[in-house]
């Protein structure tokens, strides 16, 4: 997704860290100081980690492939060129999600409404090796989840996509989102009572 080229800088043929390999968050602030540092072929490391995560914020934005693409490479783009502006405070990750956050909000603004990843995330919950009769139930179950979510008024949508799909803590929420604390709690907690009324006929 992540075209390393624009960067401006070549390829590196070998790194520290496996394709797929997981990176600890110890593990990115040593990298980001690294690469602060002079080693910037190190920030293929850290697109490697979260490309997934931006591009799936793309997909909930913009609702296509091609916009998450371009969105995704200039969030890359922008963190590569702001990463000494990075002091830590926060995980890596959520310093990056607030940059995403940000960027999709400013663009879905001026052109495009949110649309919720439970729309994709749902998806999981069907399991294919079932039978047909408890296939359809479960289809019909995930497709009312989408509906319930996507009803959800957009404030509500984002804190509960942050929360249960991108696993961001409350405090987290607040940095990416600008959102306070208090308002986050009390979006969730709106948001559980309407998708429990939405959801009464599959319980």
């Amino acid at each position: 997704m992540f075209d390393e080229s624009r960067m401006g800088e070549s390829k590196p043929q070998s790194q520290n860290g496996k394709e797929g390999e997981s990176v600890s968050d110890t593990d990115e602030l040593f990298i980001v100081s690294q690469i602060v540092s002079g080693q910037k072929d190190l920030f293929r490391l850290l697109v490697r980690q979260h490309e997934k995560a931006v591009y799936g914020m793309g997909l909930s934005f913009f609702r296509n492939p091609e916009d998450a693409n371009d969105f995704t490479q200039e969030v890359f783009l922008k963190a590569y060129r702001s990463l000494s502006g990075f002091e830590g405070r926060s995980r890596f990750s959520t310093w990056l999600y607030k940059i995403a956050y940000n960027k999709a909000l400013n663009e879905v603004n001026r052109k495009k409404e949110y649309y919720s990843l439970a729309e994709e995330s749902s998806q999981k919950l069907v399991n294919t090796t079932e039978t047909p009769e408890r296939l359809a139930l479960r289809n019909a179950a995930s497709k009312a989840v989408r509906r319930a979510i996507e009803e959800l008024p957009e404030r509500f949508r984002v804190c509960v996509d942050l929360f249960y799909f991108y696993d961001r803590s409350y405090q987290e929420i607040e940095v990416i989102t600008g959102i306070p604390v208090n308002t986050i709690k009390s979006h969730l907690f709106r948001s559980k009572v309407i998708l429990r009324e939405k959801l009464e006929s599959f319980t």
